[in-house]
């Protein structure tokens, strides 16, 4: 059985075609893999028809995509996508006849059965291997992703958040200062405004208008720079800001799903790990009086994203798609299931 799986970002795509084991073992393999700009392509019907037309040579008619946002309906609704995803106008464009959809730390959360859980530096918390107990899979990136894996007997299952769209709330008086700025009449800022890439240079741009200063840098990337160099303190101190809000953030979530492991996913992570480390990230994750005492047992990781999230969700779709569920067989015809 060949099949697509793909994990839909806001700047990246990742393709794979994979094929199902044979034996009945539920092994995934990996026949080809690519990683796509998202604003390069018009649609994602293009952008998977790219990959098909260069790696893909035999019929292909299932495909299983791993998205940021939730299913509506027909649609994929996530502000931070390159553009609108319709499921059965992608079915119909690529002439597949499935298309199974889940949220793409859903499918980070799945890879947690197999390859996520064997990777990854050691940020706080015991290091010796977490106990078996909910995980949590959270990552920052061009929005603020987070789901739950809860282990069972039957090999566990992921609950999806929408953790991201959660009100920040300050922690310090620079905190307060840039909340102030960003919203002066009150009302909703949500945590993945600030917890995410473009988070990042807005809290970078808050910084320079609150020093009366002009700002210097552009993009999240020229931050992250500046910040490890050392070259400009504003980029340095938004980067600390930044961490210690993704470590509330991170706490919030632990309590919230009493976690017992934590891993924080994505390639800008893994390239300020250093700052993060020396950061306050672990106070503000540990909170304080009986929560402290909670969270000091939770050990916390940072990984790369990676083909994770292929993997996660080519497994996931074989869990599912191999067990001839009733579900499974209404998705088969008709053709979208979410």
């Amino acid at each position: 059985m060949l099949f697509l799986a793909a994990d839909i970002g806001g700047t990246h795509a990742r393709v794979a075609l994979m094929r199902a084991s044979l034996d009945g073992s539920r092994v995934v393999e990996t026949l080809g893999y690519r990683v796509f700009v998202c604003a390069q392509f018009p649609t994602l019907p293009k952008l998977l028809q790219t990959f098909i037309d260069a790696d893909v040579r035999a019929p292909l008619k299932h495909c299983v995509l791993a998205c940021a946002g939730q299913i509506v309906g027909d649609e994929v609704v996530n502000d931070n996508l390159a553009w609108p995803i319709h499921l059965r106008q992608l079915r119909n464009a690529l002439g597949l006849d499935e298309v199974a959809v889940l949220n793409d730390f859903e499918a980070l959360a799945y890879a947690l059965d197999g390859s996520l859980a064997h990777g990854g530096r050691h940020l706080c918390g015991p290091g010796a291997p977490p106990s078996r107990g909910p995980t949590l899979v959270i990552g920052p990136g061009t929005g603020l992703g987070a789901a739950v894996h809860v282990p069972s007997p039957a090999g566990g299952f992921v609950l999806p958040t929408e953790a991201g769209q959660m009100d920040f709330a300050s922690n310090s008086v620079r905190e307060r200062e840039i909340l102030a700025h960003l919203a002066p009449d009150g009302g909703y800022v949500a945590f993945e405004h600030l917890v995410s890439g473009p988070g990042l240079l807005t809290l970078y741009t808050s910084l320079c208008t609150l020093h009366g200063e002009s700002p210097k840098l552009a993009t999240p990337e020229a931050v992250t720079t500046a910040a490890i160099g050392g070259s400009d303190m504003h980029a340095l101190e938004a980067v600390e800001i930044f961490c210690a809000a993704l470590g509330s953030f991170t706490g919030n979530l632990a309590m919230t799903f009493m976690a017992t492991s934590v891993y924080l996913a994505g390639g800008f992570l893994s390239s300020v790990f250093e700052l993060l480390k020396h950061s306050t990230f672990e106070e503000r994750f540990l909170h304080g009086r009986s929560a402290r005492t909670l969270l000091a047992q939770v050990p916390v990781w940072v990984t790369e994203h990676g083909r994770h999230g292929v993997q996660g969700a080519a497994q996931w779709y074989l869990e599912r798609g191999m067990s001839g569920t009733a579900t499974l067989r209404h998705a088969a015809a008709s053709g979208v299931r979410a």
